[in-house]
């Protein structure tokens, strides 16, 4: 008969510093990572409220004669409504080509049977591992053979390309969590494909679909490297490329380039704030699974 095992021994040691404490030490963790994060985009801020003698002269975080007459020059530098202009028009593009086409494809892919589904949604999702920069020769040279090259249509289709393998995944996952009860009611009630996918699917995917604009519109607002590589016309440069032209005088003046920062990061964190409670509530929803 084997002997029993000791109550003591069969318990699992709890931590020294307790539950309250391994709460404490995540929580510190997170602080610590939101200063450093933190800190660069204060400085920023800062930079751009100082003139031209103070941000040389290095000093404190909070400018010691602040002024907005940096922000003032710099717009007028930047032509920022012209450039914001082309950015707005390649952002907005953009995420219009990938809620309309990922939307359908990402329907198809959880509702509906047909060959080769399982194969195509994971290569899909293969692509998250492939880098951006490795592509970045064959599209330049596809858009030099198909004539979009330097054109506003050659910088929104590879973004549009880009986006598909997340977009793909979260509202895929998205549409799969509809029940399927919803679907064979309109069914029953004689509704086709096109309008169960309007009048059911996307009212009740509009979180993540609003998740998905906003990972796609953050990136291609500040996107730099294909544009850079792509426009050569200044008139249709956009606002990353307006910021260089700052800094790429013989005297940089670094204020000006701390203020043209912020004017671009700006409609961003507006946009983010705006949308936050549906961005959130959109990736619990599509990554539950």
């Amino acid at each position: 008969m084997s002997a029993a095992v000791p109550a003591t021994a069969a318990r699992r040691p709890a931590p020294p510093w307790g539950p309250g404490g391994a709460r404490a030490a995540a929580y510190l963790a997170l602080a610590l990572y939101a200063v450093v994060s933190l800190y660069p985009f204060l400085w920023m801020v800062s930079g751009a409220f100082k003139d031209r003698f103070e941000i040389l002269a290095g000093g404190n975080l909070v400018p010691s004669r602040p002024t907005f007459q940096t922000l003032i020059d710099t717009w007028g530098r930047l032509h920022f409504l012209d450039y914001f202009a082309n950015s707005l028009k390649v952002t907005g593009l953009t995420v219009a080509g990938v809620l309309v086409i990922y939307s359908l494809a990402s329907y198809a892919f959880a509702v509906l049977d047909f060959p080769g589904r399982r194969f195509l949604y994971w290569f899909f999702v293969a692509l998250l591992f492939v880098p951006g920069v490795t592509v970045l020769l064959p599209v330049v040279i596809l858009e030099d053979k198909l004539g979009v090259l330097g054109t506003h249509l050659g910088l929104i289709l590879p973004f549009v390309n880009g986006t598909a393998p997340l977009t793909v995944l979260m509202l895929t996952n998205a549409f799969r969590a509809v029940p399927q009860e919803l679907r064979d009611a309109a069914r029953v009630d004689g509704a086709g494909e096109a309008r169960i996918f309007l009048r059911v699917y996307l009212p009740l995917g509009r979180p993540t679909l609003i998740a998905v604009a906003v990972l796609c519109a953050v990136p291609t607002w500040n996107e730099y490297v294909l544009t850079r590589v792509s426009l050569n016309d200044e008139g249709r440069y956009t606002l990353p490329l307006a910021l260089e032209s700052l800094a790429s005088g013989t005297v940089r003046h670094y204020n000006e380039i701390m203020a043209g920062s912020l004017i671009i990061v700006v409609p961003v964190i507006v946009l983010f704030l705006w949308l936050q409670r549906y961005f959130i509530s959109g990736l619990a929803g599509a990554l539950k699974d």
